[in-house]
Formats: structure tokens, C-alpha cells, sequence
């Protein structure tokens, strides 16, 4: 048995497409022969696939739903926040769970120059690694399946919106800006191989995407839809400005404009470290990873 968590989309530390995720991964296991139980906030208890146990409630709560951990070997442990991470891993540790894969972060070692106490993804890892139980870090680049839920201002978080009603994206950095994205299926595939076989225990799976440029991300959405989409660049303010009215605090936004200029900037660099990852995704998964341009045909209703 295998217990996945998804949490609610946050606007602030901890951000991650954990139900879209999920969803997938819960597929992948189920093709795969093995049991399911999900523990899920109550705006994601509803969209799992049939022979999913769904226990409403949250990871970010876990002794009101102690019970969840019972029976359970794996644990994808998606939207867990430092206060109370040590209270599930010690519920999950009695109850038997052998193995803890985390839905972690890209870059969560840069936390390290900061005092501890305002560490968030390495206070998580941190936790899971002293746990006593194997684990696994699984550290993606942005998943294409976030403009679902909204979980990254800088990453179309508002473009489903404009879109459908304007037929247009406004973004900062239109023109250079890039940004490194995974599929969410290939992500749930690397927790598939991580919660499954035994390769990846003690260790940190880098499961990054190739940078993508904003531009062609319009194109792929467009030639999904079979019209045009306008691109319009605006100022970093501006983008602010629209995010600041969508709830994101000044934090989120910093770090998406800055990777959006920094990826364009240092685009061969940056392209070079992810296909120098090893095992790549490709190694993990076993097959090429998907593409923008599938996703947007999967997703074109997204933008009608």
C-alpha cells in the first residue's frame, strides 16, 4: 500500500501542483498492481482515479488523521510544511512505513546560506533523512500541470484566464525568458521508480525538465487551440502588479522573474547542467519525456 498526500494550492513557501501530480502518480501505481490511499485536503478529495481510498484531511495535520499511515509502506509525502513534518514522519515511523519518497523543490540547497529556522524544503529533507526510514528527495523544475491548480505566479498561472477571455498573454522577459519544466506524468513516474524499486533510496533525483521559452509555450497553446494567441511583453512591475492582485507574496514573485531572466540569460549553461544529470529522467522513466506541446493538446480545454 502506498499513501500519496495532496495539499491545496499555496501562494507561499511549498508551492507544488500536488494534486495534479498525484492524480498521476495514483495512476501509474494502480497500473502498476499496487494499492492506493490518498490523504487530501478537502477542495482535492473529488478527480482521483476508481480503487483509490480517499481520506479526507491534511499532511500538514497529521495527527487528526494518524490512522491514514496504517498498513501503508511508501509514503509520497507531497505538501508537508516543516512545523509539523516531524509529527507525520514519527506517525508514519509506528505505523510500520518503510519508505518516504519527498515531493521537494529545485534548488532547495541554496537555503542553506540562510539561518535554518527559515528553511522550508531543507528543513523538510532534513527531517525525512533522520526519520529512520528510507527516503528519497525528488526535486522537480516547474510542472506543466501547475497552470491547473495556480501554484507558480511567473509560470501562466493567470494565462488560462487571459486567454480564454482576451486571446493573450502578457508576460515579463517575453522575448528572452525561459523557464525549466517536467510533465507532471513524468514527474509521478520518477515517484513511481523512487517508492517502487530500491535504486534511488538515500538519494536526491534531480527531476528537471529543459528550459522552455515563454514564447514557445504561447505557440504550443495556440496550435492547440487553432488560432492565434497575442504575446505581449510588459515590465517585471507590471507582472507584479497583476500577480500582487492574484494573491502572491513579493518572495514568489522574486524568484520566478529572476529564474525567467536568469534561464534566458545562461540558457546553454543552464540546458547543459539539466542534460548532465545523472540518471536523467529519461534513465529513470525509461522512455523520452513528454513534451509542451502534448500537454497543451491534453490540456486545450483549459484555454476554450
Amino acid at each position: 500500500m502506498h499513501l500519496l498526500t495532496a495539499v491545496s494550492a499555496r501562494k507561499g513557501a511549498g508551492s507544488s501542483p500536488t494534486g495534479v501530480v498525484g492524480r498521476s502518480l495514483a495512476r501509474q501505481l494502480l497500473d502498476a498492481g499496487d494499492r492506493v490511499r490518498v490523504l487530501a485536503e478537502p477542495g482535492l478529495v473529488d478527480g482521483w482515479p476508481d480503487g483509490v481510498e480517499v481520506v479526507e484531511g491534511s499532511i500538514t495535520r497529521p495527527l487528526e488523521r494518524a490512522e491514514v499511515f496504517d498498513g501503508v509502506d511508501g509514503v509520497f509525502l507531497a505538501g508537508a510544511v516543516p512545523a509539523t513534518v516531524r509529527d507525520a514522519l514519527e506517525a508514519a515511523r509506528g505505523a510500520g512505513v518503510r519508505r518516504v519518497v519527498v515531493l521537494s523543490s529545485h534548488g532547495p540547497e541554496y537555503e542553506e546560506a540562510y539561518p535554518p529556522e527559515t528553511w522550508f524544503w531543507l528543513a523538510v529533507e532534513r527531517a525525512v533523512e533522520c526519520s529512520g526510514m528510507e527516503w528519497t528527495h525528488v526535486r522537480p523544475s516547474a510542472v506543466m500541470g501547475a497552470m491547473i491548480e495556480g501554484t507558480y505566479p511567473a509560470t501562466g498561472s493567470d494565462w488560462p484566464d487571459t486567454i480564454r477571455d482576451e486571446r493573450v498573454v502578457r508576460e515579463a522577459f517575453l522575448n528572452g525568458g525561459h523557464y525549466p519544466f517536467i510533465h507532471e506524468d513524468d514527474l509521478a513516474a520518477v515517484a513511481v521508480a523512487a517508492l517502487r524499486a530500491d535504486d534511488h533510496v538515500g538519494t536526491v533525483l534531480e527531476a528537471v525538465g529543459l528550459p522552455i521559452s515563454t514564447r514557445s509555450r504561447i505557440a504550443s497553446i495556440a496550435g492547440a487551440l487553432g488560432c492565434d494567441v497575442a504575446a505581449v511583453e510588459v515590465e517585471p512591475e507590471e507582472s507584479r502588479a497583476n500577480w500582487r492582485r492574484r494573491g502572491w507574496p513579493d518572495s514568489g514573485m522574486d524568484v520566478t522573474l529572476y529564474a525567467l531572466e536568469e534561464y534566458g540569460a545562461r540558457l546553454a549553461e543552464l540546458t547543459r547542467w539539466t542534460l548532465d544529470q545523472r540518471p536523467s529522467v529519461r534513465e529513470i522513466i525509461g522512455r523520452p519525456p513528454r513534451g509542451f506541446d502534448e500537454w497543451a493538446a491534453a490540456n486545450v480545454h483549459l484555454f476554450r
